[in-house]
C-alpha cells in the first residue's frame, strides 16, 4: 500500500491507492485546473487591458503592445489546455522478433488482448489506451471507425499478410477501464514489432517514441543482449535527453531447467545490461541501474493472472520451478515502472508547461505591475492638477470679485469726469453762440416759406457746428480716458484668463476709437421759436417798455394796456381803482382773500395806472404842453420833434433785410441761449453714459472671456475628478490581478514542489 498526500490549490487530501500511476491523474487534473484558473485570470487582464487601452484618457496607461502579449497568452493557454487534457503516460515495449513483447503487455493487462505466439507476430504498432465504454474496439491511422477487437489479429498479426499493416503503421486499440486497473490512470503500452525486421528506425523514433515517457527493452533471457536492440536504443537516446529504460530478461523461466548456472547466467545478463545502460547509454548510474533490470517470464505470469480471473488458482497447470520468485520479480517489475513512469510523465508532461504557466504568470504580473505603477503616477500628476486648477478658480472668482468693485469706482470717477467736461465744454459754446450764429450765411427774405427755411438750415448748422467743437473741446480727452480706462481693465483681468487667450486678447477685445455723440436735437428744442421782424422805432411806447421791463413783462404789460384803452370809454374814473384792488389780491385756499403781491404784478399795476391816468387826462396833458411850449420855447420844441422824426426816419429807412436778418439772430441767439442752457445738464448725463456703456461694455467682454475661463476650469475639474475615478479604479483592477498572480504563482510552486522536484 502506497500512501500519497496530494496537495491541490484549494483542498488537501490523503488518497491511498495501490497504483503510483494515480499521482499523474492527481497532478494532471490538479496542473489542469490551475491552468482553467490561469486563463480565466489572463481573458480577464486582457479584458482589463483592452477596456484601459480603448479608454482615450488612460491611453499612456495600457498600450496596445501589452494588450497583443496578453492575447497571445490567451492563445498560448488554451492550446496548452488542450494539450494537457489529451496527455497521457506512455511506455513503449520494443525488442527482437520473438521476444515476447506482447505478452509482457498482456500480462501487464491481465488477458490477452495482442496477439502473440511463435515467430514474428506483430507486423505494426498497437497502442492499448483505456475507454469508459463497455466494448473494447480499435481504430486504424487511415480510418475513425471504431472496428471490433477481433480483427486485432487480421491487421497486426504477422500471419496475416492478406489484411495486415505495414510496420510503420498504428492500430489504437482502446480497451474497457472497468477489465484494466491499470488502464484507468492515463496509461498507454505501445507494442512494436520486432528491431530487427526493418531498418526504418529513425521514422519509428520520430513517429512513436519522442513522447514515451518509459522504454522497455523486452530481452530474450536465452541468448543475449543482440546489437539490433543496442542500436535502436542508441538511437532514441541521441533524441531524447536520458530516456527512462527498463530492461526485462524474459523467458527466464528457462533456467529452471539448470539451476547450477541460474546464478551465473543471471550476473552475466546482469552486467551486460548495465553497462549498456550506465557506460553505453549513460542513462542511470550503477547505483540506480539494477532497479532497471529485472528477470521474468511474460507467459507464466500471464497464464497465472487468467486462471485468478477464471477463479483458478494461481499456481495451477504447468508452472515451471521458482515460478513464485519470477511472479514477485514481475510485481517488482510492474512497481518500480509505475513508480518510475508516474515521476518520469509528470515531469516531462507537466514541467515544461508549468514553467509556461509561471512565466506567463510573472509576464501577466509584471504588465499589471506597470499599468498600478503608470496610473499611480498619473493619479498624482492628475491631483496635482486638479489642486491647482481648484487653487486657480478660487483665485479668479476671488480677483473677479474684487476688480468688479473696483472697476464700478472707475467707471463712476470716468463718468463724473466726462459729464463735468462736457458741462463746462457746453456752457463756453453756449457763450460763443452769437460768433457761430454769425458765421452762417445764407439767403434770407422775410417770406414765411423763405424764412421758414432760413430757420431750418440756420439750427442745422448750430447742431453741426456744436457738436464740432464739443468733439473738438472733449473728445479726444474723453477717448483717451476710455482707452485708457481699457487697457487698464485688460491688465487687470489679463491675470485671470489662460496664457492662450492674453496672446488674443486684443482680438478678443479689439481697440476702437471711442466717438461720443452729441444729440443736441436742435430742430426740436426751438421749434417754437417765433421771430419779430416787424420794424420798431428804438424810442417808441413799445420798445421803451420792453427796454424797462424785459421782453416778457413788458408783453404782458402791453396787452393789459389795450384792454385798459378800450375799457376807458366804457367805465367809470373809478374803474382802474377796481381793477387795480382786484389784480392785488387772490383767493385763499379756504375761501378768505390772500395779499399776492409781486415785483413783476407791482410794475404792471403802474403801467396800467399810468395808462390809466393818460387816458383820463388827455386835456391835462394839453395844457401841461402848452405850459412847456411857453417854458423852452418853441425852438426847442421843433428842434426836438425834428430830431425825433429824422431818427424815425433813418431807422425806418435802415430797416432792411439784413437788418431783419441780424434783428432774427440776435433773437435766435437769446431765444437758443436759454434752450440750450435747459439741456446742459441732459447732453452731460446724455455723454457719460455714452461712456459709461463702452467702458462697461468693454469690461462685459472681459468678464465674459473670464467667465469662459471659469466655465473652462470647471470642465477640466470634472474631467480630472471623473480621470482620477478611472486611474483609482485601474489601481484598484490591477492590484487585485496582480494578487490574483500571486496566488497563481503560489500554487504552481505548490505544484512544482509536490510533483516536479525530488523527494527528499
Amino acid at each position: 500500500m502506497y500512501q500519497i498526500l496530494t496537495i491541490c490549490p484549494y483542498r488537501i487530501t490523503t488518497l491511498t491507492d495501490r497504483s503510483p500511476l494515480k499521482r499523474f491523474v492527481l497532478a494532471k487534473k490538479e496542473i489542469g485546473e490551475v491552468f482553467d484558473h490561469l486563463l480565466v485570470y489572463v481573458q480577464e487582464g486582457s479584458e482589463f487591458v483592452k477596456e484601459t487601452s480603448s479608454n482615450e484618457s488612460l491611453k499612456s496607461i495600457a498600450n496596445r503592445s501589452q494588450l497583443d502579449e496578453i492575447e497571445a497568452y490567451t492563445s498560448k493557454l488554451s492550446t496548452i489546455r488542450e494539450v494537457l487534457a489529451r496527455r497521457h503516460m506512455k511506455v513503449a515495449f520494443f525488442g527482437r522478433t520473438s521476444n515476447g513483447k506482447s505478452t509482457v503487455v498482456n500480462a501487464m493487462l491481465h488477458d490477452r488482448v495482442l496477439p502473440s505466439g511463435i515467430g514474428h507476430t506483430t507486423n505494426c504498432f498497437l497502442s492499448v489506451a483505456g475507454t469508459d465504454e463497455d466494448k473494447a474496439y480499435l481504430k486504424t491511422d487511415s480510418s475513425e471507425e471504431e472496428k471490433s477487437i477481433k480483427t486485432v489479429n487480421q491487421l497486426a498479426h504477422a500471419l496475416h499478410m492478406d489484411e495486415s499493416l505495414d510496420a510503420g503503421c498504428l492500430v489504437k486499440v482502446f480497451w474497457p477501464k472497468t477489465k484494466c486497473a491499470l488502464l484507468r490512470d492515463d496509461l498507454v503500452l505501445m507494442d512494436s514489432p520486432g528491431t530487427d525486421v526493418t531498418t526504418q528506425l529513425d521514422s519509428w523514433i520520430d513517429k512513436f517514441c519522442l513522447d514515451a515517457d518509459v522504454f522497455v527493452l523486452v530481452a530474450n533471457s536465452e541468448s543475449t543482449l543482440m546489437n539490433t536492440e543496442k542500436h535502436f536504443f542508441h538511437k532514441v537516446n541521441e533524441r531524447l535527453s536520458k530516456p527512462n529504460i527498463f530492461i526485462l530478461n524474459n523467458r527466464w523461466d528457462a533456467s529452471a531447467a539448470e539451476p547450477e548456472y541460474m546464478e551465473d547466467v543471471r550476473k552475466q545478463h546482469t552486467d551486460r545490461c548495465m553497462n549498456f545502460l550506465v557506460e553505453e547509454l549513460k542513462v542511470v548510474d550503477r547505483h540506480q541501474a539494477p532497479n532497471r533490470i529485472f528477470f521474468v517470464s511474460a507467459k507464466e505470469v500471464l497464464n497465472s493472472r487468467m486462471q485468478r480471473a477464471q477463479g483458478m488458482p494461481e499456481t495451477g497447470g504447468a508452472l515451471a520451478e521458482g515460478f513464485e520468485e519470477r511472479l514477485k520479480e514481475f510485481q517488482n517489475f510492474e512497481r518500480r515502472f509505475e513508480e518510475c513512469i508516474s515521476h518520469s510523465a509528470v515531469k516531462t508532461k507537466f514541467e515544461q508547461h508549468t514553467k509556461t504557466a509561471t512565466d506567463i504568470t510573472n509576464a501577466v504580473k509584471d504588465i499589471m505591475d506597470e499599468i498600478n505603477i503608470a496610473s499611480a503616477d498619473k493619479r498624482v500628476v492628475s491631483l496635482e492638477e486638479r489642486e491647482y486648477l481648484i487653487d486657480r478658480l478660487d483665485f479668479v472668482r476671488s480677483q473677479l470679485n474684487l476688480l468688479i468693485q473696483d472697476i464700478k469706482k472707475q467707471i463712476k470717477l470716468i463718468t463724473e469726469e466726462v459729464e463735468n467736461k462736457v458741462s463746462r465744454a457746453m456752457e463756453e459754446e453756449i457763450c460763443r453762440l452769437s460768433a457761430l450764429i454769425d458765421e452762417y450765411r445764407s439767403d434770407f427774405h422775410p417770406s414765411p416759406h423763405v424764412l421758414k427755411l432760413y430757420k431750418s438750415d440756420l439750427l442745422a448748422h448750430i447742431e453741426q457746428g456744436m457738436g464740432k467743437n464739443l468733439a473738438f473741446r472733449c473728445s479726444d480727452a474723453v477717448n483717451a480716458s476710455v482707452q485708457s480706462s481699457q487697457k487698464d481693465m485688460i491688465e487687470c483681468l489679463k491675470p485671470l484668463l489662460p496664457s492662450g487667450v492674453q496672446t488674443h486678447i486684443h482680438t478678443l477685445v479689439p481697440s476702437r476709437k471711442f466717438e461720443l455723440s452729441y444729440d443736441l436735437n436742435c430742430a426740436t428744442l426751438c421749434s417754437d421759436f417765433q421771430e419779430n421782424i416787424e420794424f420798431q422805432f428804438s424810442l417808441g411806447w413799445t420798445t421803451l417798455v420792453h427796454r424797462f421791463l424785459g421782453p416778457v413783462n413788458a408783453k404782458r404789460a402791453l396787452m393789459l394796456v389795450d384792454q385798459k384803452l378800450q375799457l376807458t370809454g366804457a367805465s367809470s374814473p373809478s374803474a382802474p381803482a377796481v381793477v387795480q384792488s382786484q389784480t392785488c389780491r387772490a383767493p385763499g385756499p379756504q375761501g378768505q382773500n390772500q395779499a399776492v403781491v409781486t415785483q413783476e404784478e407791482l410794475m404792471m399795476s403802474m403801467v396800467t395806472n399810468l395808462a390809466s391816468v393818460t387816458s383820463r387826462m388827455s386835456m391835462s396833458v394839453i395844457i401841461v404842453g402848452g405850459v412847456v411850449w411857453r417854458t423852452v420855447g418853441w425852438r426847442v420844441i421843433a428842434l426836438s420833434t425834428s430830431l425825433y422824426g429824422m431818427l424815425y426816419l433813418y431807422e425806418r429807412l435802415t430797416w432792411t433785410t439784413k437788418a431783419k436778418e441780424r434783428a432774427l439772430k440776435r433773437q435766435f441767439v437769446d431765444y437758443a441761449t436759454d434752450k440750450l442752457k435747459m439741456i446742459i445738464s441732459f447732453t452731460s448725463s446724455n455723454c457719460s453714459h455714452q461712456v459709461q456703456q463702452e467702458i462697461a461694455s468693454t469690461f462685459a467682454r472681459l468678464c465674459q472671456q473670464v467667465d469662459i475661463t471659469q466655465k473652462d476650469l470647471e470642465n477640466d475639474i470634472q474631467r480630472l475628478t471623473s480621470k482620477i475615478q478611472q486611474l483609482e479604479s485601474v489601481q484598484n483592477r490591477s492590484k487585485v490581478l496582480r494578487h490574483k498572480a500571486t496566488g497563481l504563482e503560489e500554487q504552481l510552486e505548490d505544484f512544482r514542489s509536490q510533483y516536479l522536484l525530488p523527494p527528499l
